[in-house]
């Protein structure tokens, strides 16, 4: 009987895949586990490397998504994919002890434990040879979980856990975020009920090929999933960071807008027409990039979503101006036209655009 998953995000770990199947192989001995590969359809071959595994080894799985991108959302498809009692999370560039899966494992087990955590910042772990920077930002991040999560944890952030898969399906039917990278946080702060959780020491280990994932995408989806646990989920993720980065946007509306009708001496309804469309051009660009990350658009069919975009736009657009210009003939103070033009729009774009310009694969 199966009593293991061992669930594996990837993208671009060619080089470690099958080192990293041998030694939980090792470390599981008598153990009659499976490891579940979720592969996001990287260039590099990982999927294949992992196809041709599994064709000596049963206990192998490729589950390769097609369109879709992020470590949580892989997470927990394997999860939802897997019969097992008993579910573990482990990266696949080799920095996580897999020697330490038996001890978990004899944890969940025994019984009264839903998870156990491989921690870094309980007495004996480490975070290895961290430069003062990373260290600095793991820290703060762990601080700002505790805005949301349900328990004491002291490694919130880890990404070596084991947890047992009816835990997780009650996450799951509560309303996992699937943002970003933190999924351990993610489970504990949708949890229903209190996760009882024990933590493990370990001590981080250096890369050994590949390249690490992390850049200032991993801290923007981190702050998007607690502003959207802090919450309660009634918001729909996406359109909070489509808020924040209108935010952004009206800065730069602002700041064009100033240029324009200040500097220059432009009329107010042509400063705000170029205004709104260089805003436009720009929140187009960090909604690809951050808002909807994992529905990228790039080369040929980022130009055409930049027209759909623009197009999707133009009834929030033409709102926009035309109610800044009336109360700005109004009562002639020209920001707080700007501001009104503006977020009259916002809610508009985000329906249309989502449905328009970042659609769905079929296949997601």
């Amino acid at each position: 009987m199966l009593q293991l998953s061992v669930i594996v995000p990837t993208f671009n770990e060619v080089g470690n895949v099958v080192e990293l199947r041998n030694r939980v192989a090792a470390a599981l001995a008598g153990i009659d586990w499976e490891m579940i590969f979720v592969d996001d359809d990287s260039p590099d071959g990982t999927a294949q490397a992992v196809r041709e595994m599994a064709q000596a080894d049963r206990r192998v799985r490729c589950i390769r998504r097609v369109g879709r991108r992020g470590l949580s959302s892989a997470c927990i498809e394997g999860m939802l994919a897997s019969s097992a009692p008993v579910l573990a999370v482990i990266d696949a560039d080799l920095q996580h002890d897999e020697k330490l899966l038996p001890q978990m494992f004899a944890l969940i087990e025994g019984g009264g434990l839903d998870v156990v955590v491989g921690s870094r910042y309980v007495a004996s772990g480490g975070i290895g040879d961290w430069d003062e920077s990373r260290a600095t930002a793991s820290r703060l991040a762990t601080r700002l979980s505790r805005v949301v999560l349900k328990a004491d944890l002291h490694d919130p952030m880890s990404g070596f856990f084991m947890i047992r898969h009816d835990a997780v399906a009650a996450c799951v039917k509560a309303g996992l975020s699937g943002v970003g990278f933190k999924i351990l946080l993610d489970l504990f702060a949708t949890s229903p009920m209190p996760l009882r959780y024990r933590e493990l020491p370990y001590q981080f280990r250096n890369r050994v090929a590949g390249q690490s994932k992390l850049d200032t995408n991993v801290a923007w989806e981190y702050f998007v999933m607690l502003l959207d646990k802090f919450m309660g989920g009634v918001v729909p993720i996406r359109f909070i960071a489509f808020s924040l980065v209108g935010g952004l946007g009206l800065v730069v509306h602002l700041l064009v807008l100033t240029l324009l009708f200040k500097g220059a001496g432009m009329s107010f309804l042509w400063a705000q027409a170029a205004a709104t469309m260089v805003a436009m051009t720009s929140n187009y660009v960090l909604n690809n990039v951050l808002t909807y990350r994992d529905l990228r658009l790039r080369g040929w069919r980022f130009v055409r979503g930049w027209f759909s975009f623009v197009l999707a736009c133009s009834v929030g657009a033409l709102a926009n101006v035309g109610i800044a210009d009336y109360l700005f003939q109004k009562d002639s103070f020209w920001v707080s036209s700007a501001i009104a033009g503006v977020l009259v729009g916002a809610v508009w774009n985000y329906a249309v655009t989502a449905v328009y310009t970042w659609k769905s694969p079929k296949s997601a």
